[in-house]
């Protein structure tokens, strides 16, 4: 059994530890640049037009999330111009294996986002535009179908299917609740 005299010393050994151990961005030293500014708006109603190209399907999940994020402030018409890989997600007969995207993205199609989708990529997937479900308009072109939306004053944006979602916890996991 240890005497209270060693109990006070290794329990201030541990307060220090634990002292030591607190968040170092707490420090002056680690802002010198002071603190960002918050500048919360309200955005003139803005069309604007995605442009879709994703390898894996399931990024459509993070489009579905940008398109959101943008047409609530922005109030305008959105329109997605999809051309890549991700294409398949739309085809009925692959309804079963993405259903959830495809439901969210007939979501937002009932919200008013179109979904156009260049003849080229379908054509080049082997497929023809019956294989569609009924919220996609086949154009003739994907980035001819961009450039042309641009030049009504569509604003282009380019979602990456890159989320930013619990980044923080990469460089400081022992902020994670």
């Amino acid at each position: 059994m240890m005497s209270s005299k060693y109990t006070l010393i290794l329990g201030s050994a541990v307060l220090a530890a634990a002292v030591s151990l607190t968040p170092v961005f707490a420090s002056d030293d680690f802002s010198p640049y002071g603190t960002a500014t918050v500048d919360m708006k309200e955005y003139p109603v803005t069309n604007a037009v995605f442009d879709a190209n994703y390898q894996d399907p399931n990024d459509l999940n993070l489009l579905y999330a940008f398109v959101n994020n943008t047409r609530v402030p922005l109030k305008g018409h959105m329109i997605v111009v999809t051309h890549g890989p991700e294409l398949r997600a739309f085809a009925k007969e692959n309804y079963v294996k993405y259903q959830a995207i495809v439901d969210r993205m007939a979501e937002l199609a009932e919200e008013g986002v179109e979904f156009r989708m260049c003849r080229n990529a379908l054509l080049a997937a082997g497929y023809a535009p019956d294989d569609f479900h009924g919220f996609i308009t086949v154009v003739p072109a994907g980035f001819p179908e961009l450039a042309y939306l641009q030049a009504q004053g569509y604003k282009y944006i380019n979602p990456l299917p890159y989320s930013p979602l619990d980044v923080r916890y990469l460089d400081q996991p022992h902020l994670r609740k």
